[in-house]
């Protein structure tokens, strides 16, 4: 037993007890201190070096999906490009905004400093273009074109090259196989802009500031699909830059690929075909004017008759997409968009609206059996139908007597149309309407065929057209009349004056003249080649009206998963099966007997029965406007020139070569062995076990001899 009494014990305990306590107490006293020393004597100090510390973002920009034709053929796809950028921040940050370095930059690329200054300035209401729409914190390409000894000098000479990078590059390219441009329906892209990047955040499809976003055509209605998404690694770094490790990495995924149901052959065919249709009509005087034909504008599609796909869609005046990769220069820029350049851009086939003269009429056949009248019935095709002291003029003034509906279709004969576009005013109430909806029936025709309205194909920027009926004319007069009051007081007595003078008191009114021409598709009826396809479709389909259509497919980047776009039915055409057999018959006569016999004289009529309406639409101060609508049980064909004359004369032989390489037709013989798409193509390209789509091709020599037929060079 311990000697110690039990006090002196209690007293030791207490005191290391209390040293402990002391101890605790002046180690608290000292962080309490280093506490205060740091976060208030010397806060200022860390919590800027603690703000030196930030995450970096470095980007993978995803490889961007490819667009590939009916076949596998690649129409838009990438390739690796030296490009040669400049950081706009670091410009900005030099005493003459970079001048200097982009003065020696012009000077190794070859190039004026202007070219260069135009690309890196930054857009605003104020610039015009071209400028930068992107945004001002990415690299800003100023070529995709240069070459390895450019590129080694501005890296091996980066002193004089601040803020400029030369490095290779994926980029977009736009191969046009056998020389198919598909322009219009491709589109192209551009760089995202801040205020897209800020709209897009919080959406299942965000965007970077490195991004390129397509602006029109296929680029811009699949463009999610077709971007993919970009790879983004965080690193932590320092105020130097110093890497102080990674904070997350999200990896790249690859776009998706879009088959089409373009066949770049028929599509090259057809664009080379519209382009020669146009120089040979501008070969040709123009009778009323005394002036050769100007031949400005044109547009063909080739649809499928039974889906609504879109085989071949050509526009002209074209550009090359390419044009846009790595930013567009001025000139290309002004070429594009500037007051002499006939607009390229503009996709004819869905964006030109026209007066549809002659091929309208199957519109008003349509409507005239829903009013009551007889397809086959006796109507007077005169040489002129006269009303109220206004003669309407047959075409050439020409009469054929008592004739069928089907046989007015057949001959183009304007004075049968004339007769029935008024009778169905008067019916309606003319001036003054009944108090009950008036029947309209030759406008609701047009309405349920789906004129004045968009077809809802997969491109953007479609527009509607028109249907003047009387609420348009109502609409149109309450929106118009001011100023053509206005105009109307001018004491001039010109053509114009008149007209302001009449709109601005009656021009609320659908008068007897305007249902007269309506019925032959003149005056104020707009339609777009697209739209025409569709109602010429239907009547060769059996009456289903299509919403047309380009995607066909969307395959993963990997092949694994493959998404198909089906046909997708709209509407049903106002006509009863028996009068579109009825039309169909007649239609048929037009290429046999009718106003385009003359250019299907040696067509093989028994092994694939062709059908045809001529068009030749008057406008106002202007020359007329070739149409010519076909179709077969597999194809519509449309194709329309802006002032180059009559349907079957300018548009006919171009039409006529189409259907030859089609069907492989030479001399009026099959040789099935030539034929390039005797049917539709229907299976979807074959995919690889790496994702990679097998393209189906074609020589080109082929092609070529179909392209270049049935036009003098």
């Amino acid at each position: 037993m311990s000697n110690i009494p039990e006090t002196g014990r209690t007293s030791r305990i207490t005191i290391r007890l209390v040293a402990i306590q002391i101890l605790v107490f002046s180690l608290l006293l000292t962080l309490g201190g280093r506490l205060w020393y740091l976060q208030i004597r010397n806060g200022d100090e860390y919590e800027k070096e603690a703000a030196g510390n930030h995450v970096q973002q470095v980007v993978q920009p995803a490889a961007r999906g490819a667009i590939l034709d009916a076949r596998g053929v690649p129409i838009a796809d990438n390739e690796t490009r030296l490009v040669v950028s400049a950081s706009r921040t670091e410009l900005m940050k030099m005493k003459d905004d970079g001048k200097a370095v982009l003065n020696r930059l012009a000077e190794v690329l070859d190039v004026s400093y202007k070219a260069i200054s135009e690309k890196v300035r930054i857009c605003d209401a104020e610039t015009p273009q071209p400028c930068w729409n992107g945004s001002p914190y990415q690299p800003i390409p100023i070529t995709d074109e240069a070459t390895t000894q450019q590129a080694l000098q501005i890296r091996e000479r980066a002193e004089d090259f601040p803020g400029i990078t030369a490095e290779p590059t994926a980029v977009r390219r736009y191969p046009a196989p056998y020389k198919a441009g598909t322009s219009q329906v491709l589109g192209y892209l551009s760089p995202v802009s801040d205020e897209e990047v800020e709209k897009a955040q919080n959406t299942k499809s965000p965007l970077l500031r490195s991004d390129q976003v397509g602006r029109s055509g296929l680029e811009r209605t699949y463009d999610t699909a077709l971007r993919g998404s970009a790879g983004v690694t965080r690193y932590e770094v320092d105020k130097l830059g110093r890497v102080i490790g990674e904070a997350d990495n999200d990896e790249s995924v690859a776009g998706a690929s879009l088959v089409t149901s373009i066949d770049s052959r028929v599509q090259a065919i057809t664009e080379k075909q519209l382009d020669q249709a146009m120089k040979a009509a501008r070969k040709e005087v123009d009778k009323i004017t005394g002036r050769p034909y100007e031949a400005d504008s044109g547009a063909a599609v080739v649809m499928e008759s039974r889906t609504g796909r879109i085989v071949a869609m050509a526009s002209n005046p074209k550009y090359d997409p390419n044009a846009w990769v790595g930013g567009i220069d001025g000139k290309e820029y002004a070429k594009l968009t500037g007051k002499d350049s006939n607009f390229p851009l503009l996709n004819r086939a869905i964006q030109g609206q026209a007066a549809p003269g002659s091929i309208f009429k199957v519109v008003s056949s349509a409507g005239a059996v829903n009013a009551g009248y007889s397809f086959n019935g006796n109507y007077n095709c005169s040489s002129a139908y006269t009303m109220g002291g206004q003669t309407y003029k047959n075409f050439e003034s020409s009469g054929h007597g008592p004739i069928s509906l089907g046989r007015a279709l057949e001959v183009s004969c304007n004075t049968v149309f004339y007769a029935l576009g008024h009778q169905e005013w008067r019916k309606d109430g003319g001036l003054n309407p009944k108090k009950n909806e008036p029947n309209e029936y030759l406008y609701k025709a047009a309405r349920s065929f789906g004129l004045g309205e968009m077809t809802g194909i997969d491109l953007p920027d479609e527009v509607s057209g028109r249907v003047p009926d009387r609420e348009w004319k109502q609409n149109y007069w309450q929106a118009n009349k001011d100023s053509w009051c206005k105009q109307g007081k001018g004491k001039s007595d010109d053509y114009v004056t008149k007209l302001a003078r009449e709109n601005c008191v009656e021009g609320m009114n659908l008068r007897a003249g305007d249902s007269i021409i309506y019925a032959i598709g003149q005056g104020d009826t707009l339609v777009t080649p697209l739209q025409m396809a569709s109602i010429y479709s239907s009547i060769a389909n059996g009456g289903t009206i299509y919403k047309p259509s380009v995607g066909k497919a969307i395959i993963s980047a990997d092949g694994k998963e493959v998404e198909e776009i089906e046909p997708e039915k709209s509407g049903k055409a106002p006509a009863t099966a028996r009068t579109l057999r009825q039309m169909d018959k007649a239609l048929q006569g037009v290429t046999k007997t009718g106003t385009a016999a003359w250019r299907f004289t040696d067509w093989p009529h028994d092994e694939i029965p062709i059908r045809a309406k001529t068009g030749t639409a008057e406008v106002q101060g202007k020359q007329t406007t070739s149409w010519l609508a076909t179709y077969t049980d597999d194809y519509t064909v449309i194709m329309t020139i802006s002032q180059a004359g009559t349907g079957s004369g300018a548009s006919g032989p171009a039409v006529r070569n189409l259907y030859n390489a089609l069907y492989g037709v030479e001399d009026g013989k099959v040789n099935k062995k030539k034929a390039l798409l005797p049917e539709p193509q229907k299976d979807l390209p074959k995919v690889g076990e790496n994702g990679d789509v097998k393209a189906q091709r074609t020589k080109n020599s082929m092609v070529e001899s179909w392209r270049d037929a049935g036009f003098a060079q």
